[in-house]
């Protein structure tokens, strides 16, 4: 058996892993890489993976850095299944539509910048349409956690909640290959313990190869109710100066979480009077199908759902689709929460938003998220004097706060609790880690180097290790 590395190797986007044994070939996620816009652009025409080698394909959550290549795999020729639990296919068809419809603005936008001002960046292209995405859901195929199926020759599948995002999957591939079997484990991006609404990650047993996330490999998230207080001090300090609030977020579960954070802030009489905008078309379909599928919730949100006290509404949020009213949010003079993707403010709406608040020290930005190097939302954590929206440099005045105790990725403590766990249950001969930058990686190999686990690596893109 070996396995490829292609993308989130040594960096946090574009996860791609290829399995190949003498019978099939397997590709673990097929996303789309992020950061500066030259580089994502050839990485991601590059794709690194030829569709007529790949056997099947297992997506392990919607996320875009997971999935969002999906339709330009299947756009060059793919035709085989595409393998998710249930709500990750209902996820992936609001999101892949989603990200087809902003490549295609975000083309027309720049493009039109471009002629107009003569701005020196490349003309945009975008990678895939809307009938990408068609015929991309027409090969997904559900499977519900906990159920075995053959994908491929000598391959077994099957999935363990992963508790990052509404149906995220551990991947569980039973490997046979020279008359030996192996379980290969891949966590997907892994959730943390002790988070809101969803379950917690199950642990996997008698696996011989994990791979494993890393993303938070160098440092430990502040507890959920810390950060929440530290938000309000945000909302209140803000709303004190008249100003707007923008949070960049992901559409897909930390737009919820946000959005359950405040309504808890409002039950404690932290949250200010101003209104609260959800302005994603995306976050308004992702919220209702979160209500589609209570299998993933904890218990908690469960009864909640029950109930009549939904944990996704509250008297001052208001959902926003159309662009006029997302265009008046902007124009409106009083103090305003506006949560609007992209999480790593790469495109979307948030960018509109960035631009119109960013110069005013009365706004303030919060950041929720990990951000990617070389994303705009990197530059902004950085606090960097001068940042570019849409190709033209700007200043940046406003307050920043970084709040990733809110993330819905495992920090260090629960990757090698992980770990350890998985140990405990198998015969765990390798440990490789992905989705990490290096620092990140090189941290928590440390960790676990001294808790004495057998070669553990971090692979670069293009490398291939043998088991």
């Amino acid at each position: 058996m070996k396995i490829e590395f292609v993308g989130a190797a040594q960096t946090v986007t574009g996860s791609k892993h290829i399995i190949r044994t003498a019978h099939a070939t397997v590709l673990l996620d097929c996303g789309l890489f992020q950061g500066r816009r030259r580089e994502s652009l050839e990485k991601n025409r590059s794709l690194g993976v030829d569709p007529r080698d790949i056997d099947a394909v297992v997506l392990s959550h919607a996320h875009i850095d997971h999935s969002g290549a999906l339709p330009l795999l299947v756009k060059r020729g793919y035709r085989g299944p595409i393998y998710a639990t249930a709500a990750t296919r209902d996820l992936c068809a609001a999101m892949l539509d989603d990200a087809a419809a902003i490549q295609e603005s975000d083309a027309r936008y720049i493009n039109k910048l471009i002629d107009r001002d003569h701005v020196d960046m490349e003309r945009v292209v975008p990678l895939y349409d809307d009938t990408d995405v068609l015929s991309t859901l027409g090969q997904m195929t559900s499977l519900p956690y906990h159920r075995r199926e053959r994908i491929a020759p000598g391959i077994h599948l099957s999935f363990l909640d992963a508790g990052h995002v509404l149906g995220s999957a551990i991947t569980v591939l039973d490997v046979e290959d020279d008359g030996e079997t192996k379980r290969l484990v891949f966590t997907g991006d892994l959730g943390r313990r002790g988070a809101a609404i969803l379950r917690e990650p199950e642990i996997p047993s008698g696996a011989s190869v994990l791979i494993t996330e890393s993303t938070y490999g160098d440092r430990l998230h502040k507890p959920v109710a810390q950060m929440e207080d530290e938000l309000a001090g945000v909302l209140e300090r803000t709303f004190a100066r008249r100003g707007k609030v923008v949070i960049p977020s992901f559409a897909l579960e930390r737009a919820q979480e946000i959005i359950y954070a405040l309504k808890r802030l409002r039950l404690r009489g932290r949250l200010p009077h101003m209104p609260v905008y959800i302005d994603s078309p995306l976050a308004v379909k992702i919220t209702e199908i979160f209500k589609l599928h209570p299998e993933c919730y904890d218990a908690e949100t469960r009864a909640l759902l029950r109930g009549t006290d939904s944990p996704f509404d509250f008297a001052e949020l208001r959902y926003v689709s159309e662009v006029e009213d997302s265009k008046a949010i902007d124009a409106f003079p009083e103090p305003a929460v506006i949560i609007s993707a992209s999480g790593m403010c790469e495109a979307g709406r948030v960018l509109h938003h960035l631009k119109a608040t960013i110069e005013s020290e009365k706004n303030s930005i919060v950041i929720v998220g990990f951000q990617a190097q070389h994303t705009l939302g990197r530059r902004i954590v950085e606090r960097r004097p001068r940042v570019r929206i849409f190709g033209v440099e700007r200043d940046l005045r406003a307050e920043v706060a970084v709040l990733d105790g809110f993330s819905a990725h495992a920090d260090q403590r629960d990757l090698v609790a992980f770990a350890e766990a998985v140990r405990e249950e198998g015969p765990l001969r390798a440990v490789a880690l992905v989705h990490g930058e290096p620092r990140a990686q090189q941290s928590l190999a440390a960790k676990l180097a001294g808790r004495r686990f057998p070669a553990v690596t971090a692979p670069a893109a293009g490398d291939v290790l043998t088991f």
